[in-house]
């Protein structure tokens, strides 16, 4: 019976066979049990006073009010503060302090608080840091680096042209190239259900094998929220970027704007679509002739790429679709890509671009004159079109 009985009860039953048992009771019943000898004293009292006090039940509580051990912070007054000491930001750096350059585990300051004479477990360490309004952090992408001053102004003119280009049913697409992959059998973070104790197994290193790699460039259209994703296999350039809108535009987009006679790219600061690239304005150059109409072009300001559109609605979905998976082959790519889908309606396609685009090209000076590109009064350099030239 003892597993089922709490501390009250226990006490109580083993008042009530002494009480039974009669002359020497106590002293037997308190060898049989292992309760000691007060306890079962203390049990016989609780009996008594509830038969002279009928009407006050049970108490709802085990032990009086204050009664148990003291909380460690209070025996030791001094634990709260020297916790404190060890985690404040201010002693990163001094290599004097405690657990200036160790993870910071409960295991670990419960060691360094017994070192400085306050002996813990690291139970009590973690009840401590809750009861102080602790909880495990992880890091923050939130520091964009220094503030470009018309950084606010940018975004607002963004906006803008966005709102103007949709208004007038013209396509807007926001486009970035995804986080090159390796093919093969190699780990992929994340988890998903399979039988227990039978995960997929892959290699130790991540090595490139013969299969290479693959470069997932992406196209949103901001209106329709569907996309493109070309997968190359070469080289993330920006005739590679510039080719990929194309196929979008063949594919997906002149379908869904018969009568555009213009086009907005959102695009980041660097990568195959540097705002200074040159070679990705003669690669728009070419898309703008092959369109037949203008290609009018805005960038985020330095350190604000993650606010790009296609970033949160299209390519965080396709890496939790993708997540746990091995990505074995370049079919596999595609297919999962392209089978990516959100309560929202999100609709991809995918396909290879085995076409090869060396690296290190350069634009002369007579080339770049020759395009006919136009700068906006606001950051010409963020802020520009690319007309077809008439032949």
């Amino acid at each position: 019976m003892s597993p089922l009985l709490d501390e009250r009860s226990r006490r109580q039953w083993a008042a009530t066979e002494a009480l039974a048992y009669g002359y020497g009771g106590r002293r037997n019943v308190s060898l049989a049990t292992g309760l000691s000898a007060n306890t079962i004293s203390k049990g016989i009292k609780e009996l008594r006073e509830r038969r002279q006090h009928p009407g006050r039940g049970i108490p709802s509580r085990l032990r009086r009010a204050g009664a148990g051990r003291k909380p460690q912070e209070q025996k030791d007054p001094g634990l709260r503060a020297a916790l404190e000491s060890i985690l404040a930001p201010a002693t990163r750096g001094d290599p004097m302090r405690a657990l200036c350059w160790s993870s910071k585990s409960t295991g670990n300051l419960a060691k360094a608080l017994t070192g400085q004479k306050h002996p813990v477990c690291p139970r009590t360490v973690a009840r401590i840091l809750k009861q102080a309004g602790y909880s495990l952090q992880a890091n923050r992408k939130s520091k964009e680096g220094s503030a470009h001053p018309d950084r606010d102004a940018q975004f607002e003119h963004i906006n803008a042209q966005t709102l103007c280009f949709m208004s007038e049913g013209q396509p807007v697409i926001s486009v970035d190239t995804k986080k090159k992959e390796l093919v093969g059998a190699f780990k992929n973070n994340g988890r998903e259900w399979r039988r227990k104790g039978r995960p997929v197994e892959v290699r130790v290193h991540d090595f490139m094998d013969k299969q290479g790699k693959a470069i997932p460039y992406g196209v949103y259209d901001v209106s329709n929220n569907e996309g493109w994703v070309s997968v190359g296999i070469d080289h993330d350039t920006a005739e590679f970027a510039a080719q990929a809108i194309w196929r979008w535009w063949r594919k997906m987009g002149r379908k869904r704007y018969k009568k555009a006679s213009k086009i907005l790219i959102m695009a980041d600061g660097g990568g195959s679509n540097a705002s200074r690239s040159r070679l990705w304005k003669v690669a728009l150059q070419g898309l703008a002739q092959r369109l037949g109409f203008g290609v009018h072009v805005c960038h985020f300001p330095p350190g604000t790429s993650k606010w790009n559109k296609i970033e949160h609605r299209m390519f965080s979905h396709i890496t939790l679709n993708w997540r746990g998976r091995p990505l074995v082959s370049h079919e596999v790519i595609i297919n999962l890509i392209a089978h990516t889908t959100t309560s929202t309606g999100l609709k991809i396609n995918a396909g290879m671009d085995t076409n090869r685009y060396p690296t290190g090209m350069k634009v002369d000076d007579e080339v770049f004159k020759s395009l006919n590109v136009r700068g906006e009064k606001f950051h010409a350099d963020w802020n520009y079109s690319l007309l077809p030239n008439i032949q």
